[in-house]
């Protein structure tokens, strides 16, 4: 089997490539970058710009299914302009895979894409799942709300579609992790707000394995990517503090003086959203991350 995966060498892509190989999945990937292409049997680069459209369309060869991770990162300060980068990454690299499909006539099966949870509004008392069908009036809410409108497009090539709207991703290289546990680390962490708030988690190796599961599987629809035990922020960093034996001294801190350091994007700290993984495990999907401990240590640990 040939998958195509945008994305890949980002946090999450990398870890899907990994798991695909493990399973014996052969990978064809995307990349801005002529330098990055490699060209091993199972592991074979592909040019795309998606700004002047410019796209190898021989990367569809043999593929049945795609795994789209593609996106500008959301840690980084929203400026007006960038809020345009973060939304056209998403809708205009759908357009341009589904307009190459159809202009070569390419038959695929299947698209897994990533989402966000924050499609859903912050709530401390919500139990999302996903039928849930509001939105939220947040930036972010907008942009996932518009990306998984441009990934629905493909059904009309006749390609099955499934959404996966992610949660906080824990990870030891990049992602929030490394960002919350350093000023626990330098003893001055704190949590944020009123620390009240919902943090529906998933750890990277889980998350790159679920998204392989709805390939082998024929995922078609919305599914969550967050494991089954959410918990708050002041959990998140008490139990951040625990394993990195450093003490919580300090008090929360304030939305306000968050919002001078980040601007805009503070609202990732201070968001809710509780959300259920019952779905993906009524399909079979087993994590190997349940609770959140065991997922600190061994990243943390």
């Amino acid at each position: 089997m040939t998958v195509l995966i945008t994305g890949a060498t980002g946090l999450i892509g990398q870890e899907i490539v990994k798991k695909c190989h493990a399973e014996g999945i052969n990978v064809h990937y995307l990349t801005t970058s002529k330098s990055k292409l490699s060209t091993a049997p199972n592991y074979k680069g592909f040019y795309w710009n998606p700004n002047t459209k410019a796209i190898d369309h021989n990367c569809f060869e043999g593929v049945s299914a795609i795994i789209n991770m593609v996106g500008a990162t959301i840690s980084k300060r929203w400026t007006d302009t960038y809020k345009e980068v973060i939304l056209k990454s998403r809708t205009e690299t759908a357009q341009l895979l589904q307009d190459t499909i159809k202009k070569h006539n390419y038959k695929i099966n299947q698209i897994v894409s990533a989402s966000a949870i924050g499609i859903y509004p912050t709530s401390l008392i919500n139990y999302y799942e996903e039928t849930n069908n509001e939105i939220s009036e947040t930036f972010l809410g907008k942009v996932v709300h518009q990306w998984e409108a441009a990934v629905d497009g493909f059904s009309a090539l006749e390609i099955k579609v499934a959404k996966i709207r992610i949660g906080l991703v824990l990870a030891k290289d990049g992602g929030a992790l490394p960002e919350i546990a350093k000023p626990i680390k330098y003893g001055a962490g704190a949590a944020f707000g009123t620390g009240k708030q919902w943090q529906s988690w998933i750890h990277v190796k889980d998350l790159a394995s679920l998204f392989v599961f709805a390939v082998q599987n024929d995922f078609e629809g919305i599914y969550n990517g967050v494991a089954p035990n959410p918990v708050t922020n002041k959990e998140l960093t008490k139990a951040a503090a625990k394993i990195l034996h450093r003490p919580l001294i300090l008090p929360n801190i304030p939305k306000f003086a968050m919002k001078l350091v980040l601007g805009d994007m503070h609202i990732l700290l201070f968001e809710s959203q509780r959300v259920s993984s019952q779905k993906v495990e009524v399909e079979g999907f087993n994590f190997q991350f349940v609770n959140l401990k065991p997922a600190l240590e061994d990243l943390l640990g």
